[in-house]
């Protein structure tokens, strides 16, 4: 199998119905922001190996990959036919980010300001990954709320993962600053 089709020339691309849509349908927009996202999250996994002393982090993240592949399968789907071969989106993926933020936070002092990303490269991938997440979740929301009531629905916990996985990213994003002895700046308004 070639890896070039050359079938999107004209400015289309097929979803999991085979139906053709624009490379700028809301749909495309949304599972290509999760495209972004996990690769950005495997940097992020790399650099996090390297450290070699964090391999429950890196587990995460993979873990958290295979999550994104999940949800961003069911955002190339609109047909009804193929959902119950496209995997499961839990929701209990959101309690096990959930724990893990409560895990890190414990660690962490109170946070009272807003923080600029930076202070290390490690810091600044997760904030990068975080920011993609957010755009992630502001196009799956924009997709699910352009849905009309004959159309297939996103899975019902697929936009609340991305809400709490962009927490989580900026707790990690803290965790890691602090593991690195890398400073917190904080904003402070310029007047």
């Amino acid at each position: 199998m070639k890896i070039y089709t050359k079938t999107g020339d004209k400015g289309d691309s097929g979803l999991y119905s085979g139906k053709r849509v624009s490379k700028s349908h809301i749909r495309l927009h949304a599972y290509g922001s999760l495209d972004e996202l996990n690769s950005h999250l495997g940097l992020l996994r790399d650099q996090v190996a390297a450290l070699i002393h964090y391999p429950e982090k890196e587990k995460n993240i993979i873990t958290i990959q295979s999550w994104i592949f999940s949800l961003g399968s069911h955002l190339a789907n609109d047909s009804p036919e193929m959902i119950m071969n496209l995997p499961k989106v839990q929701d209990d993926w959101i309690n096990v980010l959930e724990n893990e933020i409560d895990k890190m936070t414990s660690n962490l002092s109170p946070l009272k300001n807003f923080i600029l990303p930076g202070g290390d490269v490690l810091v600044s991938q997760i904030h990068i990954a975080r920011a993609v997440c957010r755009r992630a979740e502001r196009f799956t929301a924009e997709l699910q709320n352009s849905l009309m009531n004959d159309e297939i629905g996103l899975p019902l916990h697929g936009i609340p993962l991305l809400n709490r996985l962009s927490d989580y990213l900026f707790t990690l994003s803290r965790w890691f600053a602090m593991k690195l002895g890398s400073e917190e700046i904080h904003w402070k308004p310029m007047s």
